[in-house]
Parts: C-alpha cells; structure tokens; sequence
C-alpha cells in the first residue's frame, strides 16, 4: 500500500513521498487523562486491518461545541474572536506565541490549554467564504466544524490534486460535495508525477469585510485533529479604502517578515495555480497585510532557474525561498553553538548519500545574515531530527491507529545506510520510555521542560533554531506542512542552476526581531510548555528597560532525548507484532 493514499501513481523507491497516509481506524472512547492504561495482562492482540481509502471519508464529526460565553454577559463570543492576538496584548512585555497547537481530544485540560481546534478556526458565524487548501478531505468532517447556523450558506473552495478522474480520493470528494451545493471542489495543476498537493492553508473572507490566512500541518480528517499539530494564524485583515494602493508594483524594497513582502508571497503563491485561482488572486489583494508579521515559505511543483531569478521581485520556492529568509535573520548568539531542531512526521527517500541533506537542506537551514562573525567564534550549529519509536506509537492516544499518518522507511539497502547518516541526529518524541532505557540516569535528574503532548502522535511539522544547547532562547522557528523530502523542498541545484520542486507546500517562518518596539529596547523569543505566554522576568521593575518576550509554544519536552543505540524509529511498513496499549498489533503497509 503506497504511502499516498489516494494517489494510484507508481512510484520508484528513490522518488517515494511517503506523507499523510491515514489508518482510518475509529478508536472506542478515549480516555481523559494523559497517560494511557496498561493492556490487559494475558490479553491477545488482534491484528490491525487498514480499510480502503474510502473509510476515512465515513468517521462520524465529532459533537458540535457551542461557542465560548462571556462570563460577563450572556452573548456568545466565537473562540476566534477571543483575546489571543500575537500583536495586539494587554501586556506588551510578554507576547503569546505566533504558533498554536492544536486541541487534543484525551488530553488532560491543563495540556489543552490555549490550543485551537477545527472549530475554533471555522465556526466563527461571520465567515461567508472559505478557500481550504489541503492533501485529504473529509467533508462531512469539515462541515460539522462550521457553525450550524451557516455552514449551509459559507461558500467552500476546496483545492486537492487527485488529478485523475478515476481516482478514488478524488471520487469520494466529488461525492460529499454533490450533498453540499455551497461547496466547490478544485484539482490544482499537478506537472510533476511523484508531487502531491501537500499544502496545508485557509484563506477566509467574512461578512465585515475582514479577511484572515490560516497556516497549519493537519489534513481536513478528524484522525489528523486527535494528534499532536500546530496552527499559525493572521491577524484580521482589513480591506484596503478604495484609493489605497493594492499589491505594491516595486516589492524589492519590502523586507522579509512584513507584511507587504508575506502578501506579495502569497499572492505569487496563489498564482501558481493558474487561472482556476483569479478571483481568489483578485480578493485577497484588495487586503491590508501590513499587521503580518512572519515570512512565507512555500513550495509550488516546476523548475526554477535560481541564476536568472531576481529574489527581490520574484518569489522563490522550497529550500532557495527558506535560505533567503534565514540569510536575513541575525542568530543571537556570537560565540555558542546554535542547536536547530528538525521535527517531522515523514522523511521520505533522502538519495543514496547524505549530499542533499548535508549540502543542500542543513546548509539552507544553517544561513543567517551577513554581519555574523566568523565561524572560527560562531561554530556550525548542532542538528536534531525528532521522530517517534514505535514505542512511542503505541503509547499514542490513538496507538497504531496514528502510525498510519507517520513514516520513515528502514527496510532497503539504500534506507538502511540513509538512517545510518540520520542516526546521530535522531532524539525522541515523548523520550520517557522505560522498556528501552531512553531515560538515563543523568537525563532523569535534569529539569525537563514538559510540553504535555507526549501521547499526541506527532504530524506536526515544525524546524526551529535554538540560541544555544541549552535551548533558553530561539533565532527562529518556522511551521510548515513540509517534511524532509526533496519533493517537498526541492532536489539539489543542477548544472543548469535549476531546483526541481515537485509538491505543494507552504509554512511560516518567524523571529525575534518581528516584534522589535521602536524604544529600541529588543526582543528576545523563548520556548514555553503548556501555555502561549511567557513569564514576565521575576523583578524587573523598570516597564521600560523591560526585553519583549514573544512565546514559541513548544510540542516536544526538553532537552531532548537521543536514541540509544538500539532504538529504531518507526517504520509503517513493518509489521510489528508487539501491542499498542488498546492490544492490538500492526500489520504492516503493503504486506498484506
């Protein structure tokens, strides 16, 4: 069974793009408490069976939350309308993180607390149009999470790439949209054969004229909502008056993190789409972008020539795009080693050796501006790649079931030696298992920062680059709905200067100096666990000599913990007869 699901298209191992693959299998009720209980003593496990990719088309919508209450009156107030705006706070010392986590159904509630869940993001009343950008569709899922009293009136575009009519996917959507008059299906242009539409992004229009773009790593399937995933969402956008400039004609003097650069980005994005497209190109730039205060990142299948592109006017995808944002990014640290953190849910085929990964995408990754001193005082960064055991998988929330959306193949020749080159990198995701000796002695007694999202099953995907080792400020972090692929970033430059791009993508990438007052007084960005806003510093007393501190919501605990020796990451493919902790054992992709 291919890692694409849906996608029928042959696939050589060396090209494989083994992304988003859901088990659909519906769990019973889960329980409300953060650890999960021990199987049954004695009890045999029964062999998971995975349906067909149209099952997932047929898990029952979640029951429909009502909107939050104000305690101070009896109107009912949308979660999106609740205070929570990374730019606009009452305390302007501490800023909530720019990324959210998502709600987790069998979470404890203090490890929910401030995350988003489909609803939060489209139930809000006002939304009359909604273009969702995504890989797999569950419609009846997505218009449960619409507020009752509209979702038969909000206009949906839902933009996927199962091309081929004969497509089951692609079937499937065009079925459930025929049940709902208000919703139109697009199949983007997908020119490349091992590509997928990947991305991951909603554009939405309201009835006051506000506009809105939503960033996220989740497919539109409830599976995807009960693991652990990540949201990035604008700020209320405001159409432009009348005799307002729109898209300004010379974005070379618009740096990147504002918001004239991110709304010239998108709307590049938007375009690479073609003429199915226009009236969204058309909408979206009559919107003031100017409160935006991230960079976007986003690949779109094709070459591209980086000898003859102009990066000052013209976009640039996949890891070319990440390296000119990062190139403009000061690292705070003159002396200490950076510590940069890759964290995904697939690495798919990476090539026979490790030139892409260390040549290409972790020297992208290791840019920063041009007035860094020497590497002699600034030494290479340290890299991590967070990946869960199948220890951790069964441990999950939903066991096996979440091993379906998560790969990395360990079978082959060539995949043995990739992980060979990947293993020093390797740390875990939840990294508190016992049965392999992950919590060593000297781990054990250090301060671990829990993010409480260990029985999350990770799809979220997210990159960021720590100041030093001790992980106690960040340079930069980025959200995406890429994984570690050539397809998702782009392969290595050829002769020519080309990079070929083969998906969609598109993420966010944000830093410290986004929020810089003009009282010069810097601002420093910080992880924090289990809430959105940092912790004012203890005893600074003088409001104006006071540092901003932004929050970066962290999904994984720190430090992090290294694979031991014998630990192997998780590989679907494998059957694995041990049983998660419902009891039951894994078959396997494609053995069956």
């Amino acid at each position: 069974m291919s890692g694409e699901v849906g996608s029928k298209r042959k696939k050589s191992s060396s090209c494989s793009h083994d992304e988003d693959q859901m088990s659909g299998i519906s769990s019973s009720p889960l329980p409300d408490r953060t650890e999960l209980p021990d199987r049954s003593e004695g009890a045999a496990p029964s062999m998971m069976e995975f349906p067909p990719p149209s099952s997932y088309l047929s898990i029952s919508p979640p029951s429909l939350k009502r909107r939050k209450r104000d305690s101070s009156s009896d109107i009912l107030v949308p979660e999106t309308l609740l205070p929570h705006d990374p730019i606009h706070t009452s305390n302007p010392s501490a800023i909530p993180s720019p990324f959210r986590l998502s709600h987790v159904q069998g979470l404890a509630a203090s490890n929910n607390r401030d995350t988003l869940s489909l609803q939060d993001i489209l139930g809000d009343p006002l939304i009359s149009e909604c273009w969702i950008f995504n890989y797999l569709f569950d419609v009846d899922f997505l218009m449960s999470n619409f507020d009752e009293d509209v979702r038969d009136l909000v206009k949906v575009k839902l933009i996927h790439g199962f091309w081929k009519k004969e497509d089951s996917s692609r079937h499937h959507i065009e079925e459930a949209t025929a049940r709902f008059p208000n919703i139109q299906a697009i199949t983007a242009y997908m020119p490349e054969a091992f590509g997928t539409h990947h991305s991951k992004m909603a554009i939405i229009f309201r009835h006051d004229e506000q506009a809105q773009v939503v960033i996220f790593t989740a497919n539109i399937v409830a599976g995807d909502w009960r693991m652990c995933q990540a949201v990035w969402r604008s700020p209320l956008l405001q159409r432009l008056q009348e005799n307002a400039m729109k898209e300004p004609r010379a974005p070379e003097m618009a740096p990147h993190g504002s918001g004239v650069r991110f709304k010239h980005d998108l709307l590049s994005y938007v375009r690479a789409y073609g003429s199915k497209l226009r009236a969204l190109t058309a909408q979206l730039d009559l919107y003031d972008f100017a409160s935006v205060r991230a960079a976007l990142v986003a690949s779109v299948p094709g070459r591209q020539n980086l000898r003859s592109h102009d990066s000052k006017s013209e976009t640039v995808w996949g890891w070319p795009g990440l390296k000119r944002v990062l190139n403009n990014i000061a690292t705070r640290s003159q002396t200490a080693r950076s510590h940069i953190i890759l964290q995904v849910s697939s690495v798919a085929s990476l090539g026979s050796t490790d030139a892409w990964m260390e040549k290409t995408f972790l020297d992208a990754l290791a840019g920063s501006s041009g007035n860094q001193p020497s590497k002699i005082l600034n030494p290479e960064p340290k890299y991590s790649l967070v990946f869960p055991t199948a220890d951790e998988i069964r441990r999950s929330i939903d066991g096996y079931g979440s091993g379906g959306s998560i790969h990395m193949k360990t079978q082959s020749n060539a995949q043995a030696a990739q992980l060979l080159h990947l293993r020093p990198m390797l740390s875990h995701w939840a990294g508190d298992s016992i049965t392999t000796g992950s919590l060593s002695t000297s781990f054990s007694t250090q301060n671990i920062r829990q993010a409480g999202r260990r029985r999350a099953a990770p799809h979220i995907k997210t990159y960021i680059r720590f100041s030093d080792e001790s992980a106690s400020a960040i340079d930069w972090a980025m959200v995406t709905s890429a994984n570690l692929s050539t397809q998702a970033w782009g392969a290595a430059t050829n002769h020519a200067g080309e990079v070929r791009i083969c998906s969609y993508e598109v993420g966010v990438v944000v830093w410290p100096a986004l929020w810089d007052d003009q009282d010069g007084k810097g601002t420093e960005m910080v992880p924090v666990f289990m809430k959105d806003t940092p912790d004012i510093i203890p005893g600074d007393a003088n409001h104006k000599e006071r540092k901003v501190r932004v929050g970066l919501r962290m999904p994984y605990d720190l430090p992090l913990v290294p694979y031991q020796s014998n630990e192997m990451p998780w590989c679907a493919t494998l059957p694995d007869p041990e049983p998660d902790w419902m009891g039951r054992a894994w078959s396997g992709f494609g053995t069956g």
